[in-house]
């Protein structure tokens, strides 16, 4: 199949490998890129906490971007949403990792079960922006004391008009895979842009929630990932 990538890199390229080796064609069309805030984190991680929480992976490679000064807090306990996250922290060398279900208040959960009751020092949040407040809010729910910074901001990538209708013309997509409710903005944006109907850009708009999906235009046919995943998004195709 011929599958649009949407995520920003270097993600889109490790998705990319993913499809080749399922057997598909992957097109590679980044519509956000990420502005790191490095020292933004590296004040944050010098004011007190109890644990350190993440909801992306690009979290984490802001987290590698301190390069030594990292390694004083590998040994505070981390809480991310998804494997994936969990797997890039471990990476960087974290040694108390805790992975939660893969949304905001998954996340918030395991932080009450594991963290909230044994901790005075609040818990820091690193978090990107534009987000969803899911986590935010179910931690003030749960009146555990937190503070957040925002460590990284995603930005539109900049494309010509007519971007869309060049890729429509080697043949219709048989997928296009969306990660992020700005993300399906953006592209919504860009169809509109190129005068195209998402309908006849690509078959199915593969989506990880059911949010992202309702950013598309009307005539695009959008399924939705059983979890909020890569992995469950793939196997949609």
């Amino acid at each position: 199949m011929r599958v649009l990538v949407t995520r920003p890199r270097p993600a889109a390229a490790a998705t990319a490998l993913k499809l080749e080796a399922m057997g598909h064609e992957a097109i590679l069309l980044p519509l956000m890129q990420a502005e790191h805030r490095v020292a933004a984190v590296e004040t944050a991680l010098q004011q007190s906490h109890g644990a350190i929480a993440v909801t992306s992976a690009e979290a984490t490679r802001v987290l590698a971007a301190l390069g030594h000064a990292l390694e004083p807090h590998l040994a505070t306990p981390l809480f991310c949403v998804g494997e994936a996250t969990g797997r890039a922290a471990a990476e960087l060398g974290f040694t108390k990792i805790h992975v939660g279900r893969g949304t905001g208040e998954g996340l918030a959960e395991t932080v009450a079960t594991s963290f909230a009751a044994q901790r005075s020092e609040p818990l820091l949040y690193l978090a990107g922006s534009p987000r969803s407040d899911s986590l935010e809010r179910a931690l003030r729910q749960r009146r555990i004391d937190h503070r957040t910074v925002e460590c990284y901001r995603m930005t539109p990538v900049p494309y010509r008009p007519d971007e869309l209708s060049d890729l429509r013309r080697a043949g219709q997509f048989d997928a296009v895979l969306l990660y992020s409710r700005e993300t399906a903005r953006q592209f919504a944006a860009l169809l509109a842009q190129s005068g195209l109907n998402a309908a006849s850009f690509a078959r199915r708009y593969l989506c990880l929630s059911a949010s992202i999906a309702g950013a598309l235009p009307q005539s695009a046919e959008a399924e939705v990932a059983a979890m909020p995943d890569e992995d469950h998004l793939l196997k949609l195709l």
